[in-house]
């Protein structure tokens, strides 16, 4: 299995890897693009849950998780949920200054005991989407914060009491 097999979304709060995503997606666009959300929401679940642990108590969470990621391969207006507590987003295609900015996050969210989601976004068409024009770019909670640099501890600790101030 290659490594692109594996795409990363939000079902809930929790970032989860999803098998085949891709494929089914593009598989299905021109077939379901216009067929109904219930529709389609049930034949994705139909087709990756063959390859991918699908709970059957979250199972309506999925089906609304893949038929999110479906509208946005078709360009369709979405409406994405706003998850609770810190997210911050790791833009980068894995460089070393983009693993650096990810690790030294990791070490200040350590030393001040603030809990966040971390995601670190690889694919270069999906850090397209964010409007950056370098990397490794940081974002918390939507908002860029650095782009094309690896900010300092003592920034990202002061960003972080921010996020987390504004989210009590």
């Amino acid at each position: 299995m290659a490594k692109d097999d594996v795409t990363q979304i939000r079902i809930g709060n929790s970032p989860v890897g999803i098998i085949g995503l891709k494929s089914v997606m593009e598989d299905m666009a021109d077939e379901y693009g216009d067929r109904p959300d219930p529709e389609v929401q049930e034949e994705l679940l139909n087709r990756l849950s063959k390859r991918n642990y699908v709970p059957s108590r979250v199972r309506e969470d999925y089906g609304k998780a893949f038929l999110r990621e479906f509208k946005k391969v078709l360009g369709k207006p979405i409406e994405e949920e706003t998850p609770e507590g810190i997210q911050i987003k790791v833009l980068g295609p894995g460089c070393v200054q983009c693993d650096r900015l990810e690790q030294e996050l990791m070490q200040v969210m350590s030393e001040t005991g603030i809990t966040a989601d971390i995601e670190h976004v690889r694919d270069i068409k999906e850090i397209g989407r964010y409007g950056v024009m370098g990397t490794p770019a940081l974002l918390i909670n939507g908002q860029v914060k650095s782009v094309g640099r690896v900010p300092l501890k003592s920034k990202m600790m002061e960003w972080l009491r921010e996020a987390q101030g504004a989210r009590r």
